[in-house]
């Protein structure tokens, strides 16, 4: 149930980090994003992230769901979904209320679930 409805958010994507591309600083978005570069800092979505599999990532995530293929140093927090792919390397703590680990990916750091749309994810201030 769950690919068609990544197959059809990754469709509806409004930002694309594309791989000659490097971002410093706070990236905030309500849409779908799409990182093939270099992204430092934060990166926050309420939407879906996927993060390539030649993408390097040195940030704090949080995003409503992900697929992440390639490096990331920092934490992730995903509210619904997270699958890391079999070329991914996570270098941070990772929560989400639902994990898909392929075989051969790393995973160096803690690991916590929390009920769908329960994960800790701060709060903007408006």
């Amino acid at each position: 149930m769950f690919k068609s409805q990544e197959e059809e958010s990754f469709k509806k994507v409004e930002t694309i980090i594309g791989p000659s591309v490097k971002v410093k600083g706070d990236f905030n978005s309500q849409g779908n994003i799409v990182v093939e570069g270099i992204v430092e800092g934060s990166l926050k979505t309420k939407g879906s992230l996927h993060i390539g599999d030649k993408a390097k990532v040195t940030a704090e995530i949080e995003a409503g769901d992900a697929k992440i293929s390639g490096q990331v140093n920092g934490n992730v927090k995903i509210k619904g979904y997270l699958e890391i792919m079999a070329a991914a390397k996570i270098f941070g703590d990772v929560e989400a209320s639902i994990l898909s680990i392929e075989r051969g990916a790393i995973l160096n750091g803690k690991c916590t679930m929390a009920a769908e749309g329960a994960v800790n994810v701060k709060k903007e201030k408006e």
